[in-house]
């Protein structure tokens, strides 16, 4: 069970939060900042102050006031340091490297080949993707503030464990540990389902919004959810695993050993199955590779071919069904398509799954939500994952971070050339 938040974690919430809002509407001023916080305007200014002292922010200037003192604004200093976000998927390895108002500057790109999925394998290609990013965007290894990895599968974050990873039958794997032996830099460790619900808080569908349901679907399908404002973890950082509820009694068998999971009918596997069930022979499918199964699909649903449509329309219905549940339960204001499934196959399946939603769904919730594909243009889960970072850097001084008991001239790439800082 999560313990009680400590004073500690609450100074971090909220100078993680005034960060978040002046990222936001940079440049802002104080009260500006209370009153999007609803933090009093004291409080607001210690945090100012600190942020300051850190070097995440700067005074740039003042603003007219309706007949009081000139407002001194405040933005972030963007050059202050940079924050790296590792996406950790089934067949990639993607990282992206950002500024301090998360601007990406660098990316690497690493391919899993068919059964890598050994850690020591996972964690060969984290490292030499970050090292890279490192080397790319020219950063000394000093002014990276850390590096939020993100995993798929359950994971204990406070311990830096991947507790079950059911794709790749992980159980328990110390992977912040076997990340420290390559990289020096603080490291934090979430699943995509917080790291794509953070970033469409943050820059995405649900900005502004206070409860929505961000759908992660790839290999594997799970939901983020942000409600209240802020993302939703559960009593054991588990909240999200809708891939594993029950779409279909005594369905197809799952990995983690259920039959009929809502992953099976519209992970990106089981679209490859709903395309073979329906067309066998079909040109379209690749039996090992779903990426480019999926894209063939796009393709060729673009130019109307009738197999193409049909697989859409039947991966519409299922994930509309297992969607209006979500509308049905949790009342969001908006549900976001999000990842790389999402992105490929885009309009189309996103036409489809409003309308099985709209037929399946209680009239009242319905009205009130958005169904949007996810409008960030990079990796939403490496943009996510950063913010771990962020969050991470935030915390008072004092505070343990895993990695930074290493040298950072170690920064360097477990396999491929070593990175330079300039």
């Amino acid at each position: 069970m999560s313990a009680k938040r400590t004073s500690r974690d609450i100074r971090t919430a909220n100078r993680y939060e005034v960060l978040r809002q002046i990222i936001a509407r940079s440049p802002t001023s104080r009260q500006e900042l209370a009153a999007a916080t609803g933090l009093s305007l004291a409080t607001v200014a210690t945090l100012v102050g600190e942020l300051l002292d850190l070097g995440m922010l700067t005074e740039v200037g003042f603003e007219d006031s309706a007949g009081g003192r000139p407002r001194g604004l405040v933005a972030v200093n963007a050059s202050g340091g940079a924050l790296i976000g590792v996406d950790i998927a089934e067949t990639y390895v993607r990282v992206e490297l950002f500024d301090l108002a998360l601007n990406m500057l660098a990316r690497a790109d690493e391919d899993m080949r068919p059964g890598e999925r050994h850690p020591e394998q996972v964690v060969g290609h984290v490292a030499a993707a970050v090292g890279s990013v490192v080397e790319r965007a020219r950063v000394e290894g000093s002014r990276v503030l850390g590096v939020g990895v993100s995993v798929p599968g359950q994971v204990d974050r406070d311990r830096g464990v991947c507790e079950y990873a059911h794709n790749w039958d992980w159980h328990d794997v110390p992977l912040l540990d076997l990340l420290a032996e390559h990289i020096a830099h603080p490291l934090y460790l979430d699943s995509p389902l917080r790291a794509c619900a953070v970033a469409e808080l943050w820059f995405g569908a649900a900005r502004g919004r206070g409860d929505a349901v961000v759908v992660n679907l790839g290999t594997g399908v799970g939901a983020g959810l942000a409600l209240g404002g802020g993302p939703h973890r559960g009593v054991s950082n588990s909240a999200g695993e809708w891939g594993h509820t029950t779409l279909v009694l005594d369905g197809r068998l799952c990995h983690c050993g259920n039959h009929g999971c809502v992953e099976t009918y519209v992970g990106a596997p089981g679209i490859m199955l709903n395309l073979r069930e329906l067309s066998p022979g079909s040109p379209l499918l690749h039996p090992e590779d779903q990426t480019a199964t999926i894209d063939a699909l796009a393709r060729a649903a673009a130019a109307e071919d009738p197999v193409a449509l049909k697989v859409l329309q039947d991966t519409g219905r299922y994930l509309g069904a297992g969607i209006a549940d979500l509308v049905n339960l949790l009342n969001p204001e908006v549900v976001v398509l999000s990842s790389w499934v999402a992105a490929a196959l885009g309009e189309p399946l996103l036409t489809e799954v409003r309308a099985a939603v709209e037929r399946r769904a209680l009239r009242r919730p319905f009205a009130a939500t958005e169904i949007v594909l996810s409008p960030i243009p990079t990796d939403p889960v490496c943009l996510g994952a950063a913010t771990f970072a962020l969050e991470g850097a935030l915390q008072p001084a004092g505070t343990p971070r895993r990695g930074t008991a290493q040298s950072a001239d170690r920064t360097a790439p477990a396999r491929g050339p070593a990175a330079s800082p300039s």
